[in-house]
C-alpha cells in the first residue's frame, strides 16, 4: 500500500497501559467513524505497515484507544510512539454538497460567478490560518481562500469548483 492510495488518519501520542495499548489522535470531526477497525496502516520509517486491531474504543472523545495484535508490552508500544496512521482512500465516507476533501478536488477547474474560469486547482495550502486553494492559471499561482462564504457549488461530475470572490482578488495575482 502507497500513501498515494491512503488518507492521513491521525497520530499515536501516548501510551494507555502496560499491555501495550496506545492512544491516537485522530484528525477527524468524526473520530465515532473509526473505532470499530480491523486495521490501520503505520507509517514506520516511510513504510506503510499493517497492524491488525484485537480492540479500539474512542477515549475522552477524540483520541482513539488502540490495542494491536502482538503489541503486548511497554517496549512493543514505545517503538510506534508518534507514528502516522493511515487508511486506504476507499475507507472515507463519502462527502456530499459543498464538503469536500482536499485531495479529491486536485485537477478540478476553479469558476469565479463574476471572473470567469479561473483555472485549475492543483493544491491546497493548509499551513496558513485558512487553507487556500492553489491554482494555476497559464503558469500563473492564483491563492484563493476556502470561504465557505466564498464556495458556492462544489459540482463533482464537471470537475469544478464554482466560487464567488471578493472583486479584484483575482485580478490582483494577473495585474503584474
Amino acid at each position: 500500500m502507497k500513501k498515494d492510495d491512503c488518507f492521513y488518519l491521525g497520530k499515536i501520542v501516548k501510551k494507555y497501559s502496560f499491555k501495550g495499548e496506545l492512544l491516537a489522535k485522530l484528525d477527524t470531526d468524526e473520530p465515532d467513524l473509526y473505532d470499530n477497525l480491523d486495521a490501520i496502516f503505520i507509517d514506520l520509517r516511510g513504510n506503510l505497515v499493517p497492524f491488525f486491531i484485537e480492540a479500539s474504543q474512542l477515549h475522552k472523545s477524540d483520541l482513539l484507544r488502540l490495542k494491536f495484535e502482538d503489541v503486548d508490552t511497554e517496549a512493543d508500544a514505545d517503538a510506534l510512539l508518534k507514528s502516522d496512521l493511515y487508511l486506504p482512500l476507499e475507507l472515507l465516507p463519502k462527502l456530499e454538497g459543498n464538503k469536500f476533501y482536499f485531495h479529491e478536488v486536485i485537477n478540478f477547474t476553479i469558476h469565479d460567478e463574476n471572473y470567469g474560469e479561473v483555472g485549475r486547482i492543483v493544491g491546497v495550502n493548509d499551513t496558513t490560518a485558512q487553507a487556500l486553494f492553489e491554482v494555476d492559471r497559464n503558469g500563473v499561482e492564483i491563492l484563493i481562500p476556502m470561504n465557505d462564504e466564498f464556495i458556492v457549488k462544489v459540482d463533482r461530475p464537471n470537475k469544478t469548483v464554482i466560487v464567488n470572490t471578493p472583486e479584484g482578488l483575482i485580478d490582483l495575482y494577473l495585474s503584474e
